[in-house]
């Protein structure tokens, strides 16, 4: 992922991005794009993790010089995954990726409690919620929650796998984003 698609963030300000990765850029993607918006675009922000244990992410993070202290994560894994919750005031767990309020509800407390008028909510990812729940109540969530991040202002980063299987869902959920970034 070079530069030109990151520039391309900064001009996205109260926007929905649908970022399609693919598997084997994954992670290493996720931590250019949080790098870059907590460092160069200077803004704090919000991080739903489905995938990894927030003290898994925020080791990941701080290797590669994140200030974490600028991030609130939502972490719907450990719980289900049987990992031991330790109270944190930057990380807000819920249950299970099945339970979209509980995430709602989280995301709406993050990023109100964030500082300062330019954030980011960062979604990972859909294809992680497809292991939980149905097409259409995924593609029913994403619109809620494209309408929620316009309402909060803020750079909304939903991260989706670049899978044969998910091309017609992706192309669904474009309608409610305002731009696609393939990484």
């Amino acid at each position: 992922m070079g530069k030109e698609g990151l520039s391309k963030l900064r001009k996205l300000k109260n926007s929905v991005v649908l970022a399609t990765v693919s598997a084997g850029n994954y992670q290493q993607t996720n931590l250019k794009l949080i790098k870059y918006l907590t460092q160069e675009v200077d803004i704090p922000g919000a991080y739903v993790t489905l995938n990894k244990p927030f003290e898994t992410l925020e080791s990941s993070f701080k290797q590669v010089g994140v200030d974490t202290r600028l991030i609130i994560f939502i972490d719907a894994i450990t719980k289900t995954s049987a990992g031991k919750v330790k109270k944190t005031k930057n990380c807000l767990y819920i249950g299970t990726p099945e339970n979209l309020s509980d995430i709602s509800i989280a995301m709406d407390q993050a990023v109100t409690s964030l500082p300062g008028k330019e954030k980011f909510l960062f979604f990972d990812s859909l294809n992680t919620l497809l292991l939980y729940n149905d097409v259409e109540t995924v593609t029913r969530f994403i619109h809620f929650i494209s309408g929620k991040m316009r309402v909060w202002k803020v750079i909304g980063i939903i991260i989706s796998l670049q899978k044969k299987g998910n091309k017609e869902l992706i192309e669904e959920l474009l309608q409610f984003c305002d731009f696609e970034l393939n990484l």
